[in-house]
């Protein structure tokens, strides 16, 4: 009997939202779009959003940490 390693597709893996080098969270998967979970404290005001990409949680994300920061 052979076994097999299987791994979750790369669209079902956490993604790492870095802020200028700095992880501030990760984005999920889930069947209403992507759901950001924060692990820095600059980046909980978006702590359980859920946007439509990658992009848009990554482009969110960084102007909330970059704002305060100033």
């Amino acid at each position: 009997m052979q076994h097999h390693l299987s791994s979750k597709p790369p669209a079902s893996r956490p993604v790492t939202i870095e802020v200028e080098g700095q992880p501030v969270g990760v984005v999920l998967p889930s069947p209403e779009g992507y759901r950001f979970l924060a692990v820095r404290l600059a980046a909980f005001g978006s702590d359980g959003h859920i946007f439509d990409s990658l992009e848009a949680a990554r482009s969110a994300i960084t102007r909330e940490v970059v704002g305060a920061q100033r």
